[in-house]
């Protein structure tokens, strides 16, 4: 497929547009008429249906959409087609949609299997626009981008000027012993300036959820941390590393009275039989049933 960006249009001294124009774009237009430079073959303006796809696509009109893609593809602008289409992938698509991948394959399938142009080619243009018409749309990713963006700014203005930031980023300073605490486990320099090992990271920074693991991946975590000839575990570290997060509070932790809850987290001699569950050699037919 062509880059896109060779095609970046530029304005004359008279202020009309001016781009080169792809040899799949000239010829006649329905009206056997010679095509003007981005002109389609039904006599539009390529820059219009282009922006009249991705606008369709945004407010889930499915024929408008087939039409446009449809209108680009056969007008030989099908390069302008998939930038488009692309672009509504990463700027208007609920993230983790399998739109994604489908617009990808049909992309794939037009430009290198067949002709953008011809009866196939049509066909995926189509089939393209119709799956990300279909697909949940949302500004989410763009709205994060400028959001995050503006409290950059209003963050370094109110540095500069000695003050707190009236706005700040979600994690704050993201500093050890806050929040998000967990994070600082022996993957980060400051994990391992305070022995945050394994125990450290199996009981808070390998949780998962809020739905937790299911029964056979919970089992097989407690009895690898049971195997584990490194490291013992108390039953409350084993409770704690299998115990979903919590959905309205994701870095809070679960009051299991497990050790390390102080952030002595390296490994120490402390006996792994406790009141409350079965010592290391006794758990292991207690999780293998």
């Amino acid at each position: 497929m062509a880059d896109g960006d060779d095609r970046q249009a530029t304005f004359g001294s008279d202020g009309s547009l001016e781009t080169d124009t792809t040899p799949d774009a000239t010829g006649e237009n329905d009206f056997g008429e010679e095509k003007e430079a981005n002109e389609t073959d039904g006599g539009y303006s390529r820059y219009v249906v282009s922006s009249l796809l991705q606008k369709a696509v945004r407010r889930s009109d499915e024929e408008v959409a087939a039409w446009a893609a449809w209108e680009l593809a056969r007008s030989g602008y099908a390069w302008n087609l998939w930038d488009r289409l692309n672009l509504y992938v990463v700027e208007d698509l609920r993230a983790g949609s399998d739109a994604a991948l489908a617009i990808e394959r049909y992309e794939e399938l037009a430009t290198e299997r067949w002709e953008p142009a011809e009866w196939k080619g049509r066909i995926c243009a189509i089939h393209a626009a119709l799956a990300a018409t279909r697909a949940r749309s949302t500004r989410e990713a763009s709205n994060a981008d400028a959001y995050f963006s503006a409290v950059a700014e209003v963050r370094a203005e109110a540095r500069e000027r000695g003050e707190e930031p009236a706005h700040d980023f979600p994690v704050g300073d993201l500093e050890p012993g806050g929040t998000f605490d967990a994070v600082f486990d022996g993957h980060t320099g400051e994990g391992a300036r305070r022995d945050r090992g394994t125990r450290f990271f199996k009981t808070h920074g390998a949780r998962v959820g809020p739905e937790g693991e299911d029964d056979q991946s919970a089992r097989w975590q407690r009895l690898a941390m049971l195997l584990d000839d490194e490291t013992d575990y108390s039953a409350a570290e084993l409770d704690r590393a299998v115990e979903p997060v919590d959905p309205e509070d994701p870095w809070g932790e679960p009051a299991t009275g497990a050790r390390g809850d102080t952030g002595n987290t390296g490994d120490d001699d402390t006996d792994s039989t406790d009141e409350n569950g079965p010592d290391r050699t006794g758990s292991l037919t207690d999780f293998s049933e």
